[in-house]
């Protein structure tokens, strides 16, 4: 009778331990009864360290010549042959934004773009151009945009991201997902504004969280997902304890069931 009632034990605490509550699991839960947000605007805004590409254009091209500055970045194909000379690709030159959130443009000098979203930097770059060139055309792209994704994730690291937009499901999905032991209901995004860093938590589980400021990511952001607590357990007492407790608990059954 002994042994029985330690196999039922285990069983139930086998059973127990690998229940899961569909609450925590479950992406979006409440998606139909989310009523949806005014206009959100995705577009980032400038920050120090990001490196810049901007082209000019104009109706005359001669006039631009001087703005549009470029490096030159050695290719060579793979079917040249030995001792061929390398070809040079014409590359547009990067500008750094100081801590300032400055940068040094030709003829113009120093202007400051940080803080400044896209489309406010163009309109003030254009406005300075005016000066030089007739009907300027400018574009700008932030070449350096990624984020970083850490903790329970299967595939942590930095992602770059070419199109300067990124929500935080495309970036969770780039990293392969949350683990099982990932809690979805509190990640954590390290985000910098104006020199400050902000520290804010997202419940995956909840889909009103695709209103939020942090539905969108910005470059530099920091996505942390928090280990639940089997995992923190497993940590100490070892990441299989459920898997020999099932493995105790069918054999002490066995075994009552053999001498029965």
């Amino acid at each position: 009778m002994m042994i029985k009632k330690i196999a039922l034990l285990l069983l139930i605490a086998s059973a127990l331990g690998s229940c899961v509550s569909r609450k925590k699991i479950v992406y979006m839960q409440n998606i139909s009864t989310v009523l949806p947000s005014e206009k959100i605007s995705y577009e980032p805004s400038i920050k120090p360290d990001d490196l810049l590409v901007i082209n000019v254009f104009s109706p005359t091209p001669e006039a631009v010549m001087r703005f549009n500055l470029l490096t030159t970045q050695t290719s060579q194909s793979s079917n040249v042959t030995s001792g061929a000379t390398a070809m040079q690709d014409p590359v547009f030159y990067s500008y750094l934004v100081d801590i300032n959130g400055n940068i040094h443009f030709p003829i113009i000098g120093d202007i400051k773009l940080g803080g400044l979203t896209k489309t406010q930097a163009l309109e003030k770059l254009n406005t300075e151009l005016k000066e030089y060139i007739t009907d300027p055309i400018a574009t700008i792209r932030i070449t350096n945009f990624k984020v970083s994704v850490l903790g329970e994730v299967n595939s942590p690291g930095e992602i770059t991201v070419v199109t300067e937009r990124i929500t935080l499901p495309e970036v969770l999905s780039k990293a392969g997902d949350l683990t099982i032991y990932g809690k979805r209901d509190n990640v954590l995004i390290i985000r910098e504004a104006n020199g400050q860093k902000t520290f804010n938590y997202v419940d995956l589980t909840k889909a009103d969280f695709i209103n939020s400021p942090f539905y969108y990511l910005t470059q530099n952001d920091i996505v942390i997902v928090e280990p639940n607590k089997t995992k923190v357990n497993s940590a100490v007492i070892g990441p299989n304890t459920s898997v020999v407790i099932s493995a105790i608990s069918i054999l002490i059954t066995v075994v009552a069931l053999l001498i029965r």
